[in-house]
């Protein structure tokens, strides 16, 4: 199955089930998956670096909370950019080839911060030194497109669920060290944060070039980004996407400055906390994919935003009465309801473009690999709005702590948003006539309705 000497794997066709089962395709797809989710764990962690790092940044740093929310904002910003360019990486040199070069371009923003994260430091050169840790968010995009071609549309849901889930723990890790290093050496120490980080990444490297393969039958097609652009599913579900994940990334990124600035909570008291949330939201993703698999991506997604609309609702509350025992267990449950988002919206992609394969008269492999086509190109552009997502909340946040010293304004935007995308969903993978016309493999009146179980 494989050559070798380069690790390319020649012939690859995983909706056929006795290749899968007997001729090894699923033992395969399991040892890349394995060293995929280690690589975007540690990739997670460095791009979600900033949100512990501000809590090492007392006075003597002289930068306000107005400051650090923007500094937390912006890696997630070069972020969300740069999965684009990532996602088709994948094609253009291999998943294995990729993931080795983009783990060992984790050790550029490490490097760099320990050399200038101390007090006295310009927050220009912050915000420069914060800006590189976005390749970490790249690092998501070119793992989940790799993933998708591996895995069959059957079993799509709880192998992305999986590689993200496991990536997305990499936020709560970072904070765990971060809570460890300040609880034992102290806020004055950050750089003991990143001589953990420095050594993993390198061992993340080595280990995908040792154990990953390559898929030639993953081919550059262009022509695959501007179809998947013009699609408008592509752009519907970066719509929601920004919903789960946007909230799950942004809440990471600014649990521990809300904390500090809504309750007063110090750094170490902060860091006690901040982990909790990503850590379960992150836990629950795979699970996610997995309910998606089984009742269908569209109605779980719908569930989770009204979910999602209702914590939020307590939040607000909680926020207003300044109670922290109330804002707590509501900001933890949009933490997991998020991660359960992120897991069925993620299934419905690869669904929706292999239905409208479908659709068209395409059956078997040809619907198969016109579906893992446009799901791979459109993954890039999809995660990298629902990135952007990330940027939105920590600027809301900003400014409703700029201008109303309290994150309830931002919370009460969210609110409506989560309304939004429950219609959204509703209106174009529910709604009983874009069920029927999709179900029949006729063109629905809206010309966008795709049938529901994706």
């Amino acid at each position: 199955m494989s050559r070798w000497a380069g690790r390319w794997i020649e012939r690859w066709d995983p909706e056929d089930e006795r290749f899968w089962r007997e001729g090894g395709g699923s033992r395969v797809a399991l040892r890349n998956l394995v060293f995929s989710v280690l690589s975007e764990h540690i990739g997670f962690s460095i791009w979600s670096l900033w949100s512990v790092m501000v809590l090492f940044m007392g006075p003597e740093y002289h930068v306000d909370p107005a400051g650090k929310f923007f500094l937390v904002a912006t890696p997630t910003l070069v972020g969300g950019v740069l999965r684009v360019p990532y996602t088709f990486a994948v094609a253009k040199f291999g998943g294995r080839n990729w993931t080795i070069v983009s783990a060992l371009m984790l050790l550029i923003p490490t490097v760099t911060a320990a050399f200038v994260m101390e007090p006295g430091v310009s927050y220009g050169t912050l915000m420069v030194v914060a800006a590189l840790t976005g390749v970490g968010g790249g690092n998501f995009a070119s793992s989940m497109t790799n993933i998708n071609s591996f895995y069959p549309l059957r079993e799509k849901g709880w192998a992305l669920g999986l590689n993200a889930g496991g990536g997305n723990l990499g936020v709560a890790a970072v904070q765990l060290v971060g809570l460890l290093v300040i609880a034992t050496a102290g806020a004055a120490h950050p750089r003991v944060v990143l001589a953990v980080y420095i050594p993993l990444t390198v061992v993340a490297a080595a280990l995908a070039a040792l154990f990953m393969d390559n898929l030639t039958t993953v081919r550059n097609d262009t022509g695959a980004a501007v179809d998947a652009a013009k699609d408008p599913h592509t752009w519907i579900m970066s719509v929601l996407y920004i919903g789960t994940f946007g909230s799950f990334i942004g809440y990471s990124f600014a649990f521990g400055l809300v904390l500090q600035n809504q309750f007063g909570r110090t750094p170490l008291h902060a860091a006690y906390l901040t982990f909790i949330g990503p850590l379960l939201g992150s836990l629950i993703r795979p699970a996610g994919g997995r309910l998606a698999d089984r009742f269908g991506g569209g109605r779980v997604t719908l569930w989770t935003f009204l979910a999602m609309a209702a914590a939020t609702g307590v939040v607000v509350v909680a926020s207003e009465r300044k109670s922290l025992g109330l804002f707590l267990p509501g900001f933890i449950v949009l933490f997991v309801l998020s991660g359960l988002g992120n897991g069925s919206t993620y299934k419905m992609i690869p669904g929706i473009f292999q239905r409208k394969a479908e659709a068209r008269g395409l059956t078997g492999e040809a619907a198969a690999a016109q579906g893992r086509r446009l799901s791979g190109a459109s993954m890039g552009l999809i995660g990298a709005v629902g990135a952007l997502g990330g940027v939105g909340i920590n600027l809301a946040f900003r400014e409703s702590f700029l201008n109303a010293r309290s994150g309830t304004p931002a919370f009460v935007c969210f609110l409506a948003y989560y309304g939004i995308c429950f219609v959204v969903t509703w209106a174009v993978y529910l709604r009983r006539p874009a069920r029927t016309a999709a179900g029949t493999g006729q063109s629905a009146p809206t010309g966008t309705a795709v049938y529901a179980e994706v």
